[in-house]
């Protein structure tokens, strides 16, 4: 059976080409073409040639600029936070790329990411990775069982450790490319002045909860919930954004309790089996990567949620997404789009709050 490996030329996804060659696929190795280039088609071609499978480099420029970074900065030029790599999975690696692998005659598709996907009675399941320092899941949870009947993920089984003796064993430890954490398309992971070339950001006020001016911001682009650094405000005590409002150019700040939220609201819905689940017992929820997750309760009408946690949670983005498990499970999630955070008294037990967009 053909299965084309998305290849990076990082170490994850070259050993995850080793094991499936191992296992007695056939193998294609497919490099896609996103952005400016960063080498990441040479040190593939290298893991490629040294495994002694064929390699394809992919141009997807036109619909990742199209599908990532201008929604990428339209959600910025919003006062929102977006997460491109959620976008980047969806439209362009389990999607753009997969129709392209298919067209090389690929059957199925394999990546290195930490994650599993495993067949069950009610369908394919999405499961966390072994290593869960490493897992993933939170990026893939947009997709469907159209997806994951064509995915081979044979890095979600490993822990790192594993993965880097492998690389090292097969000799490719040398030629592999160091796989950078931030986003990619991105120049030396200066967001900021990336947004500023794109995005026209006007000055305006920064207020505090009750309405205060306390003085300027530089634009709504250049802040995200939960910043603390770089406000300037003559203050006694520290203050962090809590909230961007677009539609009047405010930027709302308060203490580090006003950053907790007790509940939020959630759009644009993807359930990884095609439909919400039926039982909402020991449902799990993190609201960012790497974030602990907490208890939840849901409520669904239509293609919104809303979330009441167990426990308050902090610097709750608008634009970021909210991931569902149960258990191991990969259940769905949603796109963020409002909070209510929990003021101090609430987290000694005592609930007051107040609704923050």
């Amino acid at each position: 059976m053909r299965v084309a490996v998305a290849m990076s030329g990082g170490v994850d996804s070259s050993v995850a080409a080793a094991i499936l060659k191992n296992q007695g696929f056939q193998v294609i190795g497919v490099t896609m073409l996103l952005h400016s280039e960063d080498g990441a088609a040479e040190h593939a071609k290298l893991v490629a040639d040294r495994l002694g499978i064929p390699h394809h480099v992919v141009d997807l420029r036109e619909i990742f600029a199209q599908k990532v970074i201008t929604p990428f900065l339209e959600e910025y030029s919003l006062g929102r936070t977006p997460n491109p790599c959620i976008n980047c999975n969806f439209h362009i690696k389990f999607g753009a790329l997969l129709g392209e692998a298919l067209e090389l005659g690929a059957e199925l598709m394999a990546t290195g990411h930490y994650v599993r996907v495993e067949p069950s009675p009610a369908g394919y399941r999405l499961l966390k990775g072994v290593d869960r320092s490493k897992d993933q899941s939170y990026f893939l949870y947009t997709l469907g069982q159209e997806q994951l009947c064509r995915l081979l993920l044979p890095i979600g089984y490993l822990h790192k450790s594993e993965v880097r003796q492998l690389a090292a064993e097969l000799g490719l430890s040398n030629i592999i490319r160091h796989e950078s954490q931030d986003i990619c398309f991105i120049p030396n992971s200066d967001y900021r002045s990336f947004i500023a070339g794109h995005i026209l950001s006007s000055p305006g006020d920064i207020v505090d909860t009750q309405g205060r001016v306390l003085r300027k911001h530089r634009g709504l682009a250049y802040y995200t919930v939960g910043q603390r650094h770089g406000l300037e405000l003559a203050s006694d005590r520290r203050l962090y954004v809590l909230s961007l409002d677009a539609n009047s150019n405010r930027l709302v700040v308060g203490s580090k309790e006003q950053l907790f939220a007790r509940q939020l609201s959630a759009q644009q819905l993807s359930w990884v089996s095609g439909k919400a689940p039926k039982d909402f017992s020991h449902i799990t929820a993190g609201v960012r990567y790497k974030s602990p997750e907490t208890a939840v309760s849901l409520s669904l009408d239509n293609n919104a949620a809303t979330v009441e946690f167990a426990q308050p949670q902090r610097a709750i983005a608008p634009g970021q997404s909210i991931v569902f498990y149960q258990g191991e499970a990969v259940l769905g999630g949603g796109i963020i789009e409002t909070s209510e955070l929990a003021e101090k008294d609430e987290l000694n037990g005592h609930p007051t709050h107040a609704l923050i967009h």
